[in-house]
């Protein structure tokens, strides 16, 4: 790998025609589909260590862009060739993101309702960190319609947790979770810098993600050994939120409205809710449909451009 700066505006990719731009939204909308089961898979295999969870999901992702990429003809090997600066973006990215997050519950596992609102901040940096980027402008409605998605999910989290109560002894812990939904925002605006390097590449992040995963669980953490269904949970893991999910938001920073996917990331915390709630693993209430309403709302809202001009 040759160092090298931040590639000019002139290197992203061409202007794409609008059917382009909404097909990419599309499929990077199935990585939204795709997280909204973390929820039930990662409580499935609950009582693992966070950094060995880390090395065998993004082990397992690994492996499934890999064979993804080969069964579809594609150079996963001569793709790895890149400048340090798109690994720096990808690793920090995907590494950074779950050690922090990971990090932040491990530090106030009593304040789970609050540290999830804090981290699911990340749509809103995506939303706002995407008119950085040359060629594109914020308006109104994206800004009203992340606030509405805010709104929404701050009223799920609030309905399942009885209330929020941002507990001053747990600065640490908000800060870590602040810092993850940073840097999963910044990580997925950047993707867009890097347009023209194929998404194969991320396969790559996640095998240096894994074996950063490994080696701070073996620095850190005593080795559990998964029982009965929760190896079926890693396994769907790795293959899916933490596996093909990767590979489908890549797709859709670099090639759709950033703005869209960003508000409509917003639908994780409802429907990640409702999943469980169909599972038996949580309740329903009032505050699940009206959340549904707020992020439903401000996702048409914020869409409302790319719809209009289809």
């Amino acid at each position: 790998m040759t160092a090298t700066a931040l590639p000019a505006p002139s290197a992203l990719p061409a202007a794409r025609s609008s059917s382009d731009v909404q097909r990419a939204t599309a499929v990077g909308s199935l990585a939204i589909l795709l997280w909204a089961s973390a929820g039930l898979l990662t409580t499935l295999a609950s009582g693992l260590p966070p950094f060995q969870m880390i090395a065998t999901t993004f082990g397992l992702a690994f492996l499934t862009g890999t064979i993804g990429g080969l069964s579809r003809g594609r150079d996963v090997i001569g793709v790895l060739r890149q400048p340090w600066p798109v690994w720096l973006v990808g690793v920090a990215g995907l590494f950074g993101y779950h050690a922090f997050y990971f990090l932040a519950f491990h530090l106030a596992p009593n304040a789970a309702v609050e540290v999830n609102l804090l981290n699911y901040l990340w749509p809103l940096c995506v939303v706002l960190f995407s008119a950085l980027l040359p060629g594109e402008r914020l308006k109104p409605a994206h800004i009203l319609g992340a606030l509405c998605g805010l709104a929404g999910t701050a009223l799920i989290v609030a309905g399942r947790g009885g209330g929020l109560a941002l507990d001053g002894g747990h600065l640490w812990a908000y800060a870590s979770a602040l810092a993850a939904a940073v840097i999963w925002g910044a990580y997925s605006v950047l993707s867009r810098r890097f347009g023209n390097v194929p998404t194969e590449v991320v396969g790559g992040f996640c095998l240096v993600t894994a074996l950063l995963g490994l080696g701070c669980h073996l620095a850190f953490e005593t080795t559990v050994m998964p029982q009965g269904w929760t190896w079926l949970a890693l396994l769907a893991l790795g293959i899916g939120p933490d596996g093909l999910a990767f590979f489908l938001w890549d797709y859709g920073m670099k090639r759709g409205d950033i703005r869209a996917l960003g508000v409509l990331s917003y639908a994780v915390p409802p429907a990640s809710t409702l999943l469980l709630i169909v599972t038996g693993q949580a309740a329903g209430g009032w505050s699940v449909w009206a959340a549904c309403a707020l992020i439903g709302g401000g996702a048409l809202l914020a869409s409302w451009d790319v719809i209009r001009k289809k």
